[in-house]
């Protein structure tokens, strides 16, 4: 199935929640620290407690690269885990020169099977095209960013008076055409969020931010709700996979995740 119609498919029936597997060992409960991968087991009972309600699973590649071989390891089992009607982007946020950025396209896309990743177009069309040219998959390129220092760059502006981020978007219109490209908007930047929806148009977005970084999910839905848009995924990691230290980790993170998609259906109607 290709990823655009995964995620088309999982809005129509009200899902808008990807679940961040950034799976710490240091935060992960107790009683798992005793079995031979205790990080593959977390994110086992995290996604058979919320599959059924999550549009898919963002894995952050540096939580599972920094413990090397096991933590690739841990990677690729937990892809595995992930049923195959949800995404599953790689946050890796790669962009690089092109032949480079080809060996990534292959391992994100071709190796590990990901239905969308996350890319850092600053170095120009040649290091975002290899990713591109996999039609069938999204491509979530960064625009704006949650984080304090997205200022520092993205939001400098030009001599014509618009900002960085927003030449991001209107590039990012003109490489897509597969119709696969689509943008990274922080939720914390809930007025830029308003005052670009149109340059923003139909492309899909990915909306990290929400929870521990101090975005709200209900003023996002809002915003997009009010431009008539969809196709898009809002994504929750600590608030979600923390939600619990105890035994019951899991049914809590179950738990939360419902609360979301109640709130996604009291303001769209789903």
């Amino acid at each position: 199935m290709k990823s655009l119609n995964k995620l088309k498919k999982k809005n129509e029936e009200g899902k808008f929640i990807c679940v961040g597997l950034d799976t710490d060992i240091d935060k992960i409960p107790g009683h798992l620290m005793t079995l031979n991968k205790p990080v593959v087991e977390f994110n086992k009972q995290i996604i058979e407690s919320t599959s059924d309600f999550a549009a898919g699973y963002k894995l952050n590649f540096a939580f599972y690269e920094k413990d090397g071989k096991q933590g690739l390891e841990n990677l690729s089992e937990t892809i595995e885990l992930i049923p195959k009607d949800a995404i599953i982007i790689a946050d890796a946020k790669r962009g690089d020169i092109g032949n480079t950025s080809q060996m990534y396209a292959k391992a994100i896309f071709d190796h590990f099977d990901f239905d969308a990743v996350t890319i850092n177009p600053y170095m120009g069309k040649d290091s975002v095209e290899p990713f591109i040219s996999f039609s069938e998959k999204l491509i979530f390129i960064l625009a704006l960013t949650s984080n304090k220092g997205a200022d520092d760059f993205e939001k400098l502006q030009l001599n014509d008076g618009s900002f960085l981020f927003q030449r991001v978007i209107a590039k990012v219109k003109d490489w897509n055409q597969y119709n696969n490209c689509g943008l990274v908007f922080g939720a914390t930047k809930i007025e830029e969020l308003k005052e670009n929806i149109n340059l923003i148009a139909d492309l899909p977005l990915l909306i990290p931010g929400v929870g521990a970084q101090g975005g709200s999910f209900d003023d996002i839905l809002r915003v997009l709700s009010s431009a008539n848009r969809i196709n898009y995924v809002v994504n929750i990691s600590r608030g979600i996979i923390y939600n619990s230290s105890s035994n019951n980790f899991a049914i809590s993170a179950q738990n939360e995740i419902k609360k979301y998609n109640n709130i996604a259906k009291s303001i769209l109607g789903y």
